[in-house]
């Protein structure tokens, strides 16, 4: 929530004062607006970006005749872990639009709420912008997530290799959790322009501002604010990103080692 609002709007200048007027004016409760929508969609976006992962990379090495157990290409992580971040925003995206014009919704000048609730939020777009309306930034969402996966993936198996010592083909959970955090941190890095942009797109006629499409929402955003606007949010990002993708690459690899036991 904190990440949307300042990528969003200009009245907060930090974290720390967008938390206070938060809690203030909306309670505790403000911080997880518009978040059932992500959820309820969360395991359906978390499988298709891994799963697209890891059949890329099948098949990559299928087509260069190497083995399950030979090491993998640099590229090939990288252009498998883009194939999993652009295929996840099929899903995403009308979640992730939902979540923003709730979480702005309050950052009005109107402050009477336009929308009830996230199926209400769903159904309105709809209606009153068509189902592509539900795909509004998508193509910054894909150009956020392309990368940033491409990073992640590519930056997680770099510390595992890297890290892993010589007698075990599995890297330990230190290295894991390690690696896990690290590789967030780096492919929200990579992604958080974008997220800039996409965010701004989303909202963009809702909140007083209106972008005639991503290049324009791009430049008018640079000249009216500064390069630094597209890093605006990094810092909450990245301090989510470490602890979550420790969780996720743990999970990951328990499931990936489980699965691989002989049974």
């Amino acid at each position: 929530m904190l990440q949307v609002r300042m990528q969003t709007q200009t009245r907060d200048s930090g974290v720390w004062e967008c938390v206070r007027r938060t809690c203030r004016t909306e309670g505790v409760s403000g911080f997880y607006r518009g978040m059932s929508m992500p959820l309820s969609t969360v395991s359906i976006s978390s499988s298709l970006v891994f799963g697209t992962y890891r059949n890329v990379l099948h098949l990559l090495q299928e087509l260069r005749h190497r083995g399950a157990a030979d090491a993998h290409r640099k590229a090939d992580l990288f252009v498998s872990g883009f194939a999993g971040g652009v295929a996840q925003v099929l899903v995403m995206s009308p979640a992730d639009i939902v979540k923003v014009r709730l979480q702005c919704q309050s950052e009005l000048p109107d402050s009477r709420p336009k929308y009830r609730g996230p199926v209400h939020c769903l159904l309105s777009i709809a209606r009153d912008e068509g189902l592509l309306g539900l795909y509004r930034g998508s193509a910054a969402l894909a150009l956020r997530d392309g990368p940033s996966f491409a990073t992640y993936f590519l930056t997680y198996n770099s510390i595992c290799d890297a890290l892993r010592s010589t007698d075990s083909s599995q890297p330990g959970w230190t290295v894991v959790l390690l690696a896990g955090g690290v590789s967030g941190m780096c492919g929200w890095a990579v992604g958080t322009p974008m997220d800039v942009i996409k965010a701004r797109l989303q909202v963009s006629g809702v909140s007083g501002r209106r972008y005639r499409g991503f290049f324009h929402c791009l430049s008018h955003s640079v000249r009216s604010e500064g390069p630094a606007v597209l890093f605006r949010g990094l810092t909450v990002n990245c301090i989510r990103a470490f602890p979550v993708n420790m969780s996720v690459f743990a999970m990951y690899e328990l499931v990936v080692r489980f699965l691989r036991s002989p049974s």
